[in-house]
């Protein structure tokens, strides 16, 4: 698989648009929001797969410990079924490098 062109840094706007249409119907992202079918998201980056406290994840989600960064979080963007294999996250990816940058910088902003 060859490599993709950088793209520069994502645009927390575009990802605003892109969190509400592609994640926001399972996810929130706002501190103290409740989980829905998947899990809060305010704080995810530097936190390991499977923590999220008050939601039940699958074994495959608590098994990969896996720390969210940006290269992390790109990486399952693009197919969460083959990066954490058993995941029960329906989504099926986000195949362009530019909307999962843009998507990970508004995902940055908004859960700090």
């Amino acid at each position: 698989m060859a490599a993709e062109k950088s793209t520069g840094p994502g645009n927390a706007k575009k990802g605003s648009t892109l969190f509400k249409t592609r994640c926001l119907q399972c996810h929130t992202i706002g501190e103290g929001e409740p989980h829905k079918v998947g899990p809060n998201l305010h704080g995810i980056f530097g936190r390991h797969s499977g923590k999220a406290e008050g939601y039940s994840y699958t074994d495959a989600n608590i098994q990969k410990n896996v720390e969210w960064n940006e290269q992390t979080m790109s990486d399952y963007l693009t197919n969460p079924k083959k990066y954490i294999p058993g995941t029960k996250m329906a989504f099926g990816g986000l195949r362009k490098e530019k909307d999962r940058k843009d998507i990970i910088a508004y995902m940055k902003d908004a859960s700090k």
